[in-house]
């Protein structure tokens, strides 16, 4: 079954892109320069940011729904992001470099299914998650700190 990985429109941080620190504590958000490789996963572009890149550091709602499931978490996002990253019956290395929980919804967006998955396990996981005919799509999140990572749909 083929699936669909796709990081964030980056439309909803432009406002923030450039912004200064006073202006962005006032919307919530905080610039980090990164420092260390591989600790920043970026959730536009799905990759982690490089150090010496800037990020903004934000509360993200990644399930809206009003349902008991409704969530937000802090989330990175790279200033000056332009393109979500789209990745289809591929894993992007910022996942696969991870252990991820995938979390099945159904349409009306109320939890079936979860369970977690590293490495050439993504893929598995997410493909067995979708032979649910219940399941509508699948959040990624990362397992460690339990922030929201990417969206999975069908393709």
């Amino acid at each position: 079954m083929s699936f669909r990985i796709t990081g964030l429109s980056p439309e909803p941080f432009r406002h923030l892109f450039g912004l200064g620190d006073e202006e962005l504590k006032a919307h919530g958000a905080i610039r980090v320069v990164v420092d260390a490789a591989n600790g920043y996963p970026e959730r536009i572009e799905l990759r982690d940011a490089a150090p010496g890149e800037s990020v903004l550091l934000l509360n993200y709602t990644h399930q809206p729904a009003d349902t008991p499931y409704r969530s937000s978490h802090a989330i990175y996002v790279r200033e000056g992001a332009e393109r979500a990253a789209d990745f289809r019956d591929e894993v992007p290395e910022v996942l696969r470099r991870r252990v991820v929980a995938l979390r099945a919804f159904d349409r009306h967006h109320l939890l079936i299914d979860a369970d977690l998955a590293s490495g050439d396990g993504i893929a598995a996981l997410a493909e067995r998650l979708f032979e649910n005919p219940r399941a509508a799509y699948l959040h990624a999140h990362y397992a460690k700190y339990g922030c929201y990572a990417a969206r999975v749909d069908r393709a």
